[in-house]
């Protein structure tokens, strides 16, 4: 083989590298699916507001179970009750916010709820971090708040908020709670706080992406390892392949 002939093959090696990296570049991109909030009144301060939330199925062999829900400050659980759901899905207070879950849905079926909050907090934004169980055990979390213009990969659902109205107070606390047992809160009723949540409503809402994201990364980092020595090892021996001919 001469010395222009293994140019094209190596040319032709280098556009096969550069395609795999494209897929590659696009699988370890951010997921599609993601979790998202709107309110029937987005300002500062607001009272009695609906939030209605939305989280998009991404899983392909199981139904979404379970949402949890962190609040952010300002907005306490007992401040919260379920308004609409899927059908026996129930809302559970945990110390910083609540559970809301029953049967799993179908699966690609995305998981809607809302509640009503008591009253807005006064800020600019809030976040509510949210992490999805499927029936299968998965688990989604967007719990990212992105900061400083810059994209995350699994973004927290974002309320943007609006001034207050003119004359807009904070409300006075809601009455703590009675001591009796707390039975299981319905749309009919609102979120009781808990004193003593339960040990699987305690995990950080904070704690890292599930491991799948880390060894997602491991085997793309892999595979464009072995791409390259194979497309190196090939070059180098149609190089003295095409010495050996001269």
């Amino acid at each position: 083989m001469n010395t222009s002939s293994t140019g094209r093959v190596l040319r032709r090696y280098a556009v096969a590298v550069a395609a795999a990296a494209v897929v590659v570049a696009a699988g370890a991109g951010p997921a599609a699916a993601h979790a998202e909030v709107t309110a029937s009144d987005a300002r500062a301060l607001a009272e009695n507001v609906t939030l209605s939330f939305t989280s998009e199925a991404e899983s392909g062999d199981a139904g979404i179970k379970k949402l949890r829900v962190v609040l952010p400050e300002g907005i306490a659980p007992d401040a919260v009750a379920l308004k609409d759901a899927p059908k026996g899905w129930k809302l559970t207070a945990t110390a910083d916010g609540y559970t809301v879950g029953g049967a799993a849905l179908g699966v690609g079926t995305d998981a809607e709820h809302s509640v009503t909050v008591r009253q807005l907090p006064d800020a600019k934004s809030l976040a509510f971090k949210t992490v999805e169980t499927y029936g299968n055990g998965e688990i989604s979390r967007w719990i990212e708040v992105p900061s400083g213009g810059k994209k995350v990969e699994n973004p927290a659902p974002v309320l943007e908020l609006k001034a207050a109205a003119p004359g807009a107070t904070p409300l006075a606390p809601s009455p703590s709670p009675s001591p009796t047992p707390e039975p299981s809160v319905t749309s009919s009723s609102p979120a009781p706080a808990q004193s003593t949540p339960a040990a699987a409503s305690t995990e950080p809402a904070e704690a890292a992406v599930s491991d799948d994201s880390d060894s997602n990364t491991t085997v793309i980092i892999a595979i464009v390892a072995v791409v390259v020595v194979l497309v190196a090892g090939a070059g180098v021996w149609w190089s003295r392949r095409g010495r050996n001919q001269a």
